[in-house]
């Protein structure tokens, strides 16, 4: 979808790392590697990204850092769209409000990087039934033309994995102790 209303591939990148997961941040030279792009190339899609507001930059030292404008009137739409293009908003309705007992769902891995790498790392917090967890996924994954893996824990696992997760800036796309309204904010 995305791709057809945006024609430049580097700047579909630069939108999925920055609105899919809204704290992340990037440097030039970083996201030239990473995309495996040249950096003129990513230079240019940072510059017109940033001149419209959809993107700040500060400097940090001899580095100059990007990240999402969470402040721009089209930043909520924006991130709803990359959350649409990637298949969480699926996957949030497909498999985790039809879980039941689910307390908090992140996003790990690449796409909590804004990486569209094919592979959606989805880690659940609560108590499921694993195999109508596994038919939910594979159904999905036919939808969204992802892989889905899943990790199931407890609270009291979660606790013990929680400081990898904040350090890698898990995505949070469910949390049953937030209101509704607040889920997206979360």
């Amino acid at each position: 979808m995305l791709d057809y209303l945006i024609t430049s591939k580097t700047r579909i990148k630069l939108i999925l790392k920055f609105f899919l997961n809204t704290q992340m941040k990037g440097y030039l030279r970083s996201l030239s590697e990473e995309f495996g792009e040249s950096t003129n190339a990513v230079r240019v899609e940072l510059n017109r990204l940033t001149e419209a507001g959809l993107l700040e930059s500060k400097s940090e030292g001899r580095m100059k850092v990007y990240q999402a404008n969470s402040k721009h009137s089209l930043f909520p739409d924006l991130h709803n769209i990359v959350k649409k293009y990637i298949g969480i908003d699926l996957l949030i309705e497909d498999v985790i409000k039809k879980l039941g007992n689910v307390d908090l769902a992140l996003i790990t891995g690449d796409y909590a990087k804004g990486i569209d790498s094919g592979i959606i790392d989805l880690v659940i917090i609560g108590s499921v039934d694993k195999n109508y967890l596994q038919v939910l996924v594979e159904k999905t994954q036919t939808i969204v033309k992802r892989k889905i893996r899943t990790l199931v824990l407890d609270n009291g696992e979660f606790e013990l994995w929680n400081p990898k997760f904040k350090q890698e800036k898990a995505l949070v796309v469910w949390n049953n102790s937030v209101p509704s309204r607040e889920k997206e904010q979360a």
